[in-house]
């Protein structure tokens, strides 16, 4: 049975992105949000340092230098007019985060209180400045609070636990998505006249991520088996501070309050790779001399491949009171008073610069010419603006998805009002329902979970913080003879109610898409820039790389790599010293 839906606007995830657009959505259209997940367990909710603005509470800051920052962090891969226009609007979207009630952390005086942040600097570059406004260490759990409650005052529609799983296309156009109901086993069609991608990252393709279990990359693969490219995958940040063997995140925010790196002879070694901002240098630059320190045999732990970070020296009020949460994660999963102790870290798969080509709009567009998907948006991981570039700095991921999420909930919104309900095509839901047939049609075959730990295990050995030629055509190979597996896997659990096996099926497909266009664009772009460090091409290329990559699906299954030109502004490329 297929359950029928209408809605002009419909937003799939449920995460700051997706909320903050359906809030604009919603107060001009009939809105729906569908979500695998219950709203406030979405990824965001795990967001810990801060978001970033120039709001010169606590020192002098300014927008244009936000922007430096973060066109210099992102290695000059970030598009510069989406860059200027993210900071120009940072400081009223804090400011409205303030009003709807936000519990920021406040200076004497009342004002948003703020703090440094890796790659945050005063006057394009001359020395760290404090631009992160914050609640704690808990600040995007405050926002995903915030505009969840906001989305109820606006009574939106939410589908909870429904895995969107399709893309209904029509002559050309959006005519909704297509989900499956976990609680029932149901298949729903949303018709709308537009749809929103809000779905977050996908680093659970790595053994060790950040990410939680539910970031599978099912918005970037959806819309890519319906020949929508993918933008920039190659570039995946690696957050430096990892808890040790789990890699739950120690927000950066620890560094931003005085937290320093030491190796195995108690050295604080960044200040030789960043002698200006020392562990205050971007995520990129961080997690590369944690990996020399390692590979040079001053590691620690049991098998000398990480590095501890300190923060003895700070006053015992700073620890509990600003980093409950980080000081809390090192107490229950490592059993260490970070008091007292050095906290064993390493780096972590954390975020996916690349994703869903979109303008500055929300708008999912095509090619070099950019032209736009008509009715379909993204924004927030999931999309390519690019704001981030091959390098996302901290903090700018809770701007990213208030400012894009807002403007694309906006346009959406507009996009529906001045156009008619598309027709649809026969049996929408078809190719859903035969994906899943053919996971509970088999009585034995291959098991889904082994694929995925094989998949895991090797992206973090051939395709991590360092990669060559020769790792990367070796995961290419694997991801192949991976996917070859996955057409002979099957499901044990047959049963229609919360098969959750069912879903962790199709989601290790939507891994194995993101993998695999991860991996070639890394092959092919032959230089290292940002995230995207290649040990036998280590110097950035700009005569021959200042361009995006553009990874399309072709009817065979593989994939082709088409690019398109940087956008330019007032920042040139320059050698990137902290």
């Amino acid at each position: 049975m297929t359950v029928m839906h209408t809605y002009d606007c419909v937003i799939v995830g449920a995460g700051g992105a997706g909320l903050r657009a359906a809030i604009e959505a919603s107060d001009r259209q009939r809105t729906a949000v569908v979500s695998k997940l219950y709203p406030t367990r979405s990824h965001t909710g795990t967001a810990q340092g801060g978001v970033c603005a120039a709001l010169a509470n606590v020192e002098e800051d300014y927008p244009e230098w936000h922007a430096f920052d973060t066109v210099k962090g992102g290695d000059y891969l970030v598009d510069q007019p989406a860059a200027q226009l993210m900071c120009e609007e940072a400081v009223d979207a804090i400011y409205e985060l303030e009003h709807w009630g936000l519990p920021f952390n406040r200076t004497p005086d009342g004002k948003i209180d703020q703090r440094r942040f890796g790659g945050h600097t005063r006057n394009h570059g001359e020395a760290p400045v404090k631009r992160a406004c914050y609640a704690a260490d808990r600040t995007g759990h405050m926002i995903l609070q915030t505009l969840y409650q906001q989305c109820l005052k606006r009574d939106v529609r939410f589908f909870n636990e429904f895995y969107v799983l399709d893309l209904v296309m029509s002559d050309g156009r959006v005519a909704g998505v297509v989900a499956y109901e976990l609680a029932t086993g149901e298949l729903h069609v949303f018709r709308a006249k537009s749809v929103l991608f809000a779905t977050g990252g996908f680093g659970r393709m790595f053994k060790v991520s950040s990410n939680a279990h539910s970031l599978t990359g099912d918005g970037p693969s959806v819309v890519w088996r319906r020949g929508i490219p993918l933008e920039d995958m190659e570039f995946f940040q690696f957050h430096p501070t990892g808890v040790y063997k789990m890699g739950i995140l120690l927000s950066e925010a620890v560094r931003g309050e005085g937290g320093i790196l030491l190796n195995s002879e108690l050295e604080r070694f960044m200040e030789r790779y960043a002698p200006t901002v020392k562990d205050l240098a971007p995520r990129d630059l961080v997690s590369r001399a944690i990996y020399q320190e390692i590979k040079e045999g001053r590691g620690v732990g049991p098998n000398r491949d990480g590095v501890w970070l300190d923060v003895r020296h700070l006053p015992r009020e700073v620890i509990e009171e600003k980093l409950p949460d980080v000081t809390e994660f090192a107490r229950v999963y490592l059993q260490v008073e970070p008091t007292t102790e050095l906290v064993p870290i390493q780096p972590t798969a954390h975020y996916a610069m690349g994703g869903i080509p979109t303008d500055v709009e929300g708008r999912v567009v095509l090619g070099e010419d950019e032209t736009p998907v008509p009715g379909l948006y993204a924004a927030g991981e999931c999309a390519c603006v690019s704001v981030h570039g091959a390098n996302r700095l901290g903090t700018n991921s809770l701007l990213d998805i208030v400012v894009f999420g807002c403007r694309g909930g906006k346009d959406m919104a507009e996009f529906a009002a001045g156009t008619d309900l598309p027709g649809l095509p026969e049996r929408p839901e078809g190719m859903v329902r035969d994906l899943l047939d053919g996971l509970l049609g088999k009585e034995k075959g291959y098991n889904v979970a082994d694929i995925r730990t094989q998949l895991q295990d090797n992206m973090f050995d051939l395709a991590f913080v360092v990669r060559t030629e020769e790792s990367l055509n070796k995961m290419h190979d694997i991801i192949r003879g991976l996917g070859d597996l996955f057409g002979e896997a099957y499901v044990q659990d047959t049963g229609r109610v919360f098969n959750t096996e069912l879903m962790e099926a199709v989601e290790l497909r939507f891994l194995l898409d993101c993998a695999e266009t991860l991996v070639v664009a890394a092959l092919a772009r032959d230089e290292s820039r940002g995230a995207h460090f290649r040990d036998d091409h280590r110097l950035r290329d700009d005569a021959n790389w200042l361009k995006h990559s553009l990874a399309y699906r072709d009817d065979d299954g593989s994939i082709r790599l088409e690019f398109k030109p940087v956008k330019m502004g007032p920042y040139v490329p320059m050698e990137r010293k902290y």
